[in-house]
């Protein structure tokens, strides 16, 4: 199918944008309320905007009608509490679908390769129209932990480990990528991700932003990189095979 893509993703799937004074703003997200809704790993979500406005974080093909993760409605009880973050959200002019802040407890590396997962946003996405991509952009200060993307699940040497200190702002075409965070700690991870469509306006967001298709990625110790993927295949050998006990089918992993 012919989707409209951003030609600044086009390289390597996303792009760094300058980074956001996060320290000026009050932390909104403190006072939003939060909903249960499982992603990769130990999560909760607070909707601003959902499918009809209400508080639940499902996809927009789960309701009736059936429609791809555009032309979200803002969820009034938590816009009101955060009309920054709804500002933000709304910067770039594309059409945004969901958008919410992502609550996400820490974590081990081994444990985000475990959890990592591609999105699912282009789901009856109309041929013609904007590929459906995500803005990740982080609210509380993580400098020591990492977004993971990789190309291939389970190949190293396709990974990407981008710092998350506050402020750091990201578009990534996260149905291409299977994605995860990991997440040192001690205290929680706080992100605001928004669905939007590309186009014209992502396009013309993303070059003011000085989008850059290249982040330096943080070294790891490939003895220790190997030893986190070995226990991910053991914990996925122990999940099939839980799975199969039951007489369930194959896991697939929750889509944030």
């Amino acid at each position: 199918m012919s989707y409209i893509r951003s030609a600044a993703l086009e390289e390597t799937g996303y792009v760094v944008l300058d980074s956001y004074d996060q320290s000026k703003d009050p932390k909104e997200w403190l006072d939003l309320e939060y909903v249960a809704w499982k992603s990769s790993g130990d999560t909760r979500f607070a909707p601003l905007a959902s499918a009809a406005g209400e508080m639940e974080c499902n996809g927009f093909w789960n309701h009736t009608p059936p429609r791809t993760d555009k032309d979200g409605v803002w969820v009034p009880a938590n816009v009101v509490k955060a009309p920054i973050l709804k500002a933000r959200a709304e910067e770039p002019g594309a059409n945004i679908g969901r958008c919410r802040v992502i609550e996400l407890q820490p974590n081990s590396y081994a444990t985000a390769l475990y959890n990592l997962h591609q999105d699912d946003n282009n789901r009856l996405n109309p041929d013609g129209t904007g590929w459906i991509v995500r803005g990740f952009f982080n609210l509380s200060d993580d400098k020591d932990s990492f977004l993971i993307l990789r190309e291939d699940r389970f190949d190293p040497e396709t990974e990407v480990r981008i710092a998350l200190p506050a402020g750091a702002q990201l578009i990534v075409d996260t149905q291409r990528f299977w994605h995860a965070v990991w997440q040192k700690g001690p205290e929680p991870r706080y992100c605001l991700i928004t669905s939007y469509e590309s186009g014209p306006e992502l396009d013309a967001y993303i070059a003011a932003k000085h989008g850059s298709p290249h982040a330096a990625t943080a070294p790891l110790d490939p003895a220790f990189v190997q030893e986190a993927q070995a226990d991910v295949r053991r914990r996925l050998a122990e999940r099939a095979a839980t799975l199969a006990a039951q007489g369930r089918g194959a896991w697939v992993d929750d889509e944030d």
